[in-house]
């Protein structure tokens, strides 16, 4: 018999006035998992971790989170949990080990422990130089590390993390990716919402698609990526006289019709042979003496996907702030 997902929730609605925020969703995430939660703004990632972790109450849906009704036992919903959201929820007066020791004495762990499990976190998260520095004198890739470090000190079964890595250099972001597998790997199961996608490729088991409250699509990243249509040969020509020869050649081991954008001299011809196809197109360019400047075989991207869900790609509202700089706009409700 399958075991419970840690998460499930089904028909979720929520409304504000005219606008729906969510309409009617759906979605799993079994134990040990990730589940990327994946939408453009608005499109009701944080209202959709916002109900699941109690703090808004849907209009129409169930859930059950670790076992926990949502609905009948918010409180033990929230003893299973922890939360990281979109902007660290840190103390700047504090320093890193009296926010962390907070949160222990709040989870009521007792003095002893929750002083022990700050100490843990600290050296876990790479904060044991900055342990005992106030907050305010952290880099924003350090303010989210402790505040993911604050979402672990209960060692919740089940995290939601919405947008953990909003705002972080490329680096910081690489090293919290390090941190959320290291998470899974130990057997936390994680909803992960994000605007970035290559973090979604990365992290997540599992994708689901949001827009505007509804489901768009669903399945791994490899399973979205093959339903635009499997791989493609792409070839750039060296000169504009050269496209209507190019196209007829790829025409040959297309499996639909072949692309092409003039202002560049690419062309674009989606097929089903692989390396083959690939081969037997160069040969083929070689013979008629067709010059390219290059050719590849190209897979569908989740900004492909994305694109043609959605209509544009994700945009992630300040994406470089100063790392040294608090973050103080609040959350938006529907973002």
């Amino acid at each position: 018999m399958p075991a419970t997902p840690a998460v499930q929730a089904s028909g979720l609605t929520k409304r504000y006035g005219d606008l729906t925020a969510l309409d009617g969703l759906d979605l799993t995430v079994p134990e040990g998992s990730v589940l990327g939660l994946l939408g453009p703004n608005g499109a009701g990632k944080t209202t959709a971790v916002s109900i699941l972790t109690t703090l808004l109450q849907p209009d129409e849906g169930s859930a059950t989170i670790a076992g926990a009704d949502l609905a009948t036992e918010p409180q033990l919903v929230r003893e299973r949990i922890g939360l990281s959201g979109q902007y660290a929820a840190v103390d700047e007066v504090l320093t890193g080990f009296e926010n962390l020791d907070m949160i222990g004495r709040l989870y009521r762990l007792g003095k002893q422990r929750s002083r022990d499990r700050a100490r843990e976190l600290l050296e876990r998260f790479d904060l044991v130089d900055a342990g005992d520095r106030p907050v305010k004198t952290y880099s924003g890739g350090m303010r989210r590390r402790l505040d993911l470090a604050g979402a672990l000190v209960a060692e919740p079964p089940v995290l939601f993390l919405d947008e953990p890595t909003t705002g972080l250099d490329p680096r910081s972001r690489i090293e919290l990716w390090g941190v959320i597998r290291e998470l899974v790997g130990r057997g936390a199961t994680l909803l992960l919402t994000t605007q970035y996608l290559e973090e979604a490729d990365q992290l997540a088991d599992e994708i689901l698609v949001i827009d505007h409250g509804r489901e768009l699509a669903r399945g791994t990243s490899d399973e979205l990526k093959t339903q635009l249509g499997g791989e493609r040969i792409e070839v750039t020509v060296d000169s504009p006289e050269s496209i209507d020869a190019a196209r007829a050649v790829l025409a040959g081991v297309a499996v639909g019709d072949v692309e092409v954008n003039v202002a560049t001299r690419t062309l674009l011809a989606p097929i089903a042979g692989g390396v083959g196809s690939l081969s037997a197109a160069l040969r083929e360019f070689e013979s008629r003496t067709i010059a390219v400047s290059d050719i590849g075989l190209r897979r569908p991207t989740l900004d492909d996907v994305f694109l043609t869900l959605t209509g544009s790609v994700p945009e992630p509202a300040d994406s470089t702030p100063d790392p040294d700089q608090p973050t103080t706009e609040p959350e938006e409700v529907l973002s």
